[in-house]
């Protein structure tokens, strides 16, 4: 397992706590790990429902820039990291809660849009700076979470919004102060593990059976448009940038 999170299953619940200071930005293998691991608790039988949460600063910043800047090359493992992630929270045998807190971007949006059931701290904000960072992706999963015309200014800008005005959209069950957060996403956790994991399980696949659209093939179309983006002189002026802490020039 990675050094990048930790799991613990306790009365049938999996707690995945991703630790990667200073901002919970993962890179190629690290994404590959945590898909493995999420596959590996959907598999096991002693586990009813699955939670995500994070230490430190925020939920996720995504991907490691810092490393696709040093190598290109390995967009192309960086992308099957995030869609083997993506797909196994959203195809996991088994409910998967994610409890959010500070910023939540990129492939932290990938997650929670994936997931079955997001809880919030009053600090979150959602964010998808893609364009910024010279790539595509994450607008399938944001759209699970923000209607179609949202999704689009908050793409375009890269503006975040907050948790408050998140609420608006419905897709948050429950905003809590942050010490409360991982309490809040085990005490909805403890109710569905109380129930015929059996039952719950074909529930799960009942439900995604019935959502308009594949998930995971949206997302792969937007993939295809990363390696694109990544041909491009200004995507990597936009990686630099990020790198030096400037301001990007086109």
């Amino acid at each position: 397992m990675s050094s990048a999170f930790t799991t613990e299953i306790n009365g049938g619940i999996a707690e995945l706590v991703i630790r990667k200071p200073p901002v919970n930005a993962l890179d190629s293998h690290e994404w590959l790990s945590l898909a493995r691991c999420i596959d590996g608790l959907g598999s096991d039988e002693n586990v009813r429902v699955v939670i995500i949460r994070s230490e430190g600063r925020g939920f996720c910043a995504g991907v490691d820039i810092k490393e696709l800047d040093a190598d290109p090359d390995l967009i192309v493992r960086v992308n099957a990291g995030n869609y083997a992630t993506f797909k196994a929270v959203h195809r996991c045998p088994v409910p998967v809660i994610v409890a959010v807190h500070g910023y939540v971007l990129g492939g932290g949006i990938g997650i929670t849009g994936a997931a079955d059931i997001v809880v919030a701290s009053e600090c979150a904000s959602f964010a998808l700076p893609e364009v910024d960072r010279g790539a595509m992706g994450g607008g399938a999963h944001l759209q699970r979470l923000f209607p179609v015309q949202k999704v689009r200014h908050m793409f375009f800008t890269g503006e975040p919004v907050s948790a408050a005005d998140a609420m608006a959209y419905g897709f948050i069950e429950r905003l809590v102060p942050k010490d409360e957060l991982p309490g809040a996403a085990r005490e909805i956790a403890e109710k569905i593990a109380a129930k015929s994991p059996g039952m719950i399980r074909i529930a799960k696949e009942a439900l995604n059976g019935i959502e308009d659209g594949n998930l995971e093939d949206k997302y792969r179309w937007e993939q295809g448009f990363t390696l694109e983006a990544y041909t491009t002189p200004d995507s990597a002026e936009t990686r630099r940038a990020f790198v030096e802490k400037r301001e990007a020039k086109f």
